[in-house]
């Protein structure tokens, strides 16, 4: 099936209806933390465990990671170049990475939920997914902050309790489909999370994870670099608590260099896979996803998916989300249950 590009919607913010002039900040917080003190914390223990304690200086001696970087690879220890490359990057970045932000409208207006609006602020515009039900008064988004951007910096810092933006829309067709007894599957990496997060409130709010007397399985796989970049990640956990039939699956690939992580470090796609139940796929599925089909997954989680009664909706960067695509169509999913969109 082919992918909507999100990114496109951009240019068309200008052709959308005016919601409102008057659009109020009534909440802002940064769902990131700094962590600069343990990444710190992190190499320097790694040295001393690894024995390198004496032959380097502590990280905190180094005022330009780069060249720890670099003299870790001329001594020929490649592991530890790699984490400290990804431990720089997170330790480098700005913070808040990552904002949830809520508007009280002059005027409500309706939408469904995953559609998106047209935000202005300061004379620049950007198309953000809504991440709230419709059934609420109030609209939120979630914004990742781009180094360089024209408004997602603002947003991220500059924005306060009490601005007024200007809100266009809504569009979008990354919409639920009508209510049956076909399982949910949503499959996102970062901020791509924002349509389902409005859609899983959604459905549990008006009841929709139930048809016909009969529990709907509801499934999240999220994946990010840090476990702080999984937006409302502590929501999701408390509907996994309260719902025996929602399932959260986060995958991080970075998050074990920062903690204790036991979860998931694969690929969002590969963690999907690895929960689909393997006698209901009929097809080969080729080298590259045999092998995620073959292996125990490293959740809890007993429930398993079948293809053929599941309708899978996916969202993130527009190359990663080709790829859950592509997962979803070779384990089995038929195309007609397949929404996809991506960004960037």
């Amino acid at each position: 099936m082919s992918v909507r590009k999100h990114a496109s919607k951009h240019d068309r913010i200008a052709d959308l209806p005016l919601v409102t002039e008057s659009a109020t900040v009534v909440e802002t917080e940064a769902l990131d933390r700094d962590r600069s003190a343990e990444v710190r914390e992190a190499v320097d223990h790694w040295f001393a465990e690894a024995g390198l304690a004496d032959r380097y200086d502590t990280v905190s001696d180094y005022d330009d990671w780069g060249a720890l970087v670099r003299e870790l690879r001329e001594d020929g220890y490649h592991r530890f170049a790699r984490r400290c490359s990804a431990l720089r990057e997170r330790y480098e970045r700005p913070h808040p990475m990552l904002t949830r932000i809520e508007f009280e409208p002059k005027r409500r207006f309706e939408y469904l939920a995953g559609q998106y609006v047209g935000l202005r602020y300061r004379g620049n515009s950007r198309a953000y997914s809504l991440a709230s039900s419709p059934t609420r008064d109030t609209v939120e988004i979630c914004v990742r902050r781009v180094p360089g951007g024209d408004i997602s910096p603002r947003l991220c810092a500059d924005l306060s309790v009490g601005d007024k933006v200007t809100l266009r829309g809504p569009r979008g067709d990354l919409v639920l489909d009508d209510p049956s007894e076909r399982d949910l599957v949503f499959l996102a990496t970062g901020t791509g999370v924002a349509p389902f997060k409005g859609m899983i409130d959604y459905v549990f709010e008006t009841g929709l994870d139930e048809v016909g007397g009969e529990n709907r399985d509801v499934w999240l796989f999220l994946g990010a670099a840090w476990e702080d970049d999984l937006p409302y990640r502590e929501a999701f956990r408390e509907y996994a608590d309260a719902h025996e039939n929602f399932h959260f699956v986060p995958c991080l690939s970075r998050e074990s260099y920062l903690s204790n992580w036991a979860g998931e470090t694969d690929y969002v796609q590969h963690a999907f896979v690895k929960h689909v139940d393997e006698a209901a796929v009929t097809a080969p599925l080729g080298r590259e996803l045999e092998r995620w089909l073959d292996q125990s997954p490293v959740t809890s989680v007993d429930a398993r998916i079948d293809p053929d009664s599941t309708e899978v909706y996916a969202c993130g960067i527009n190359a990663m989300v080709h790829s859950l695509v592509d997962a979803a169509e070779s384990v089995g999913v038929p195309d007609r249950f397949i929404e996809a969109e991506g960004f960037g």
